[in-house]
């Protein structure tokens, strides 16, 4: 945690213990910093004082594994199972995918599932602002914004084949954390965690599924690799997960061609006081309301980040917006 006045003017001369009474999300490491601060905090005070009312709400999650958990998970565990046909209502939070996927609360598979999930989320939350998607082909062509550690861990995005079995999912991971020699590099999914039950459901066999998922990860900024991109088709859905726009200034051409593009695009960030901020921008760029207001993703991770400045909960995906 860092004074909320680092940097300006004198230096800190202490840790910053000293929180706003109003709102406690930021600390001071004295008063002259904190006075020195006033000026600015007083904008947003109110704003994180009601941020900081929902800290309980944000914290909730229905699971039982240690905050020490990572995602080096045991080998011996059983796997989750499912049959990909059976999901017939739509999925609302982690108890409910947990309890459909037979996975008890004690596995920390959400911390990688988180990616997958909060795609499933953004999908049901614009389908109906989709008129393009292919639905005779049952195509959904997503673009991908900004992807960093699931380019470590793409495996997990197999589990769109049982989130969405009706589908052919095509994701394009556009961002400047694609390694070099991973540009243009093609990756086709064709299964998802099975348990161990050899008789299972879930050992349907891959040729008579009617999902697919492919991925193809593009090094550069989206607005610089757009013309790639769209070789294959336009898409039907934009997700940027963590995206940080208020942080990056190299944001603002790839929102104004998303805006020119007219389909539904789905941000997520950290923390809410994060997703105002980027929401802010996205209205001045646009020169538009957001079409999907800011909201918790029941599908965030369950691991807490720590913020350098608030005290607010910080989760990956952890508010979901759009425009």
């Amino acid at each position: 945690m860092e004074c909320a006045a680092k940097g300006r003017g004198s230096r800190c001369v202490g840790p910053p213990l000293r929180r706003c009474v109003r709102c406690k999300a930021v600390a001071y490491c004295s008063l002259s910093h904190q006075i020195s601060h006033w000026n600015d905090h007083k904008e947003e005070c109110e704003r994180l004082q009601e941020q900081m009312g929902n800290v309980d709400i944000v914290n909730e999650f229905p699971f039982t594994f240690r905050e020490e958990a990572t995602t080096q998970f045991s080998q011996k565990k059983k796997k989750s199972h499912a049959d990909p046909v059976s999901l017939s209502k739509q999925l609302s939070c982690w108890k409910e995918y947990y309890d459909w996927r037979s996975i008890p609360t004690d596995s920390p598979v959400a911390l990688l599932l988180q990616w997958p999930l909060t795609i499933y989320h953004a999908v049901q939350l614009n389908i109906h602002r989709m008129p393009n998607c292919e639905t005779s082909k049952q195509i959904i062509n997503i673009h991908y914004l900004g992807p960093d550690k699931e380019l470590f861990q793409v495996a997990a995005f197999g589990e769109l084949l049982a989130l969405l079995p009706q589908y052919h999912v095509h994701i394009e991971l556009v961002g400047p954390a694609v390694p070099e020699h991973r540009d243009g590099e093609i990756i086709n999914l064709d299964i998802f965690a099975c348990c161990d039950d050899g008789d299972c459901k879930c050992k349907m066999p891959n040729e008579s599924r009617s999902s697919a998922v492919t991925l193809r990860l593009l090094k550069g900024f989206y607005h610089d690799r757009f013309r790639d991109v769209v070789k294959d088709g336009f898409p039907h859905l934009i997700v940027a997960p963590n995206a940080g726009i208020a942080a990056y200034p190299s944001w603002k051409e790839s929102i104004e061609l998303i805006h020119l593009l007219n389909v539904p695009a789905v941000f997520t960030d950290f923390c809410e006081e994060a997703a105002h901020l980027a929401a802010s921008c996205l209205s001045t760029v646009t020169g538009c309301e957001l079409a999907l207001p800011i909201k918790l993703n029941p599908f965030r991770q369950p691991l807490a980040v720590e913020d350098s400045v608030l005290h607010l909960p910080c989760y990956s995906n952890c508010f979901v917006f759009g425009i």
